[in-house]
């Protein structure tokens, strides 16, 4: 089976700027890019074609026509080398770009498309197939520092680990440096083991900060192994993990973050750090689930 990167496109100037990311994307990867737009006027059975008083040009269908055409004209114009094609799905765009991601390695879309409510900051769409997509989504926010990092938040859980092969993996096609990033405070630490029965609670100077510092060797151990040419970075930030990822974002090319983390609650999907970084980052975001029996576990 051929390599597939899936862009959603809706005729938006955010959805455009993800045509050109996701063909960037296919590019590094030697993919094929499908550019996809869910329609779903034909199933709530409204007229596709131009109005007896209209333009021939006009309708739907022709406007349909004309958004999908210009995206996949300016996927061309920014990777010549790359097979793009194009399908037009009857349905509503959270389905439809779910079920397509189930055979994709990559789907890219825009942070906030044509039905967005003023005020908000991401799209549903985005936020939905972040939650549900069978593959790693990228959500193109701003564009990020051409010659920034890769920066991936490390949290140490089982579901985490995806989102570091992907990051890694990320870091060696775009030849760019990796930030793994770890954040703690007092309060998420591990306890240490007691060590004086009249202070259960204590530990020595430095302890906490150490075990948080072994927390992320261990989580990216192997890794570097596999990516011999990847550059990587150790950030151990004591702070709260939002605000430590947003201002690494600022000088970042791109940010990768597991769908769920350490501490989150039965039932997500989509953990807060991954929702706020959809919100507030500075560059494009990766969010990369964790494996579907990890997924089921957590949920259960």
């Amino acid at each position: 089976m051929s390599r597939l990167v899936v862009v959603g496109v809706d005729g938006s100037a955010s959805s455009l700027a993800a045509v050109g990311a996701a063909a960037e994307e296919a590019r590094r990867r030697k993919a094929e890019l499908r550019v996809v737009h869910a329609f779903l006027w034909p199933a709530m059975h409204v007229p596709l074609g131009p109005s007896p008083l209209g333009p021939p040009e006009g309708g739907l269908q022709s406007a349909v026509d004309r958004l999908v055409t210009e995206a996949v004209e300016h996927a061309r114009s920014v990777a010549p080398d790359v097979d793009v094609s194009h399908t037009v799905v009857t349905g509503e765009p959270l389905s439809v770009l779910e079920a397509q991601s189930a055979s994709a390695e990559l789907v890219v879309v825009g942070s906030r498309g044509m039905g967005g409510f003023v005020g908000l900051l991401v799209g549903s769409t985005a936020v939905h197939l972040a939650a549900h997509g069978r593959c790693p989504v990228l959500v193109v926010r701003e564009s990020g520092v051409a010659d920034g990092p890769v920066v991936v938040g490390v949290d140490g859980s089982p579901a985490g680990a995806k989102a570091i092969d992907f990051a890694f993996a990320e870091a060696s096609l775009r030849g760019a440096e990796l930030v793994a990033l770890h954040s703690w405070t007092t309060w998420n630490a591990p306890a240490p083991a007691p060590q004086d029965e009249k202070a259960p609670y204590a530990s020595e100077p430095g302890e906490l900060e150490a075990g948080e510092e072994r927390l992320l060797s261990e989580a990216l151990a192997g890794h570097q192994e596999r990516y011999p040419g990847v550059k990587v970075r150790h950030e151990l930030v004591h702070g709260g993990t939002r605000e430590a990822l947003i201002e690494a974002s600022r000088t970042a090319r791109l940010l990768v973050v597991g769908a769920r983390g350490r501490g989150g609650f039965t039932g997500l999907l989509l953990g807060s750090v991954s929702q706020a970084m959809l919100h507030h980052a500075h560059c494009p975001v990766a969010v990369v689930r964790g494996d579907s029996g990890e997924e089921a576990e957590g949920n259960a």
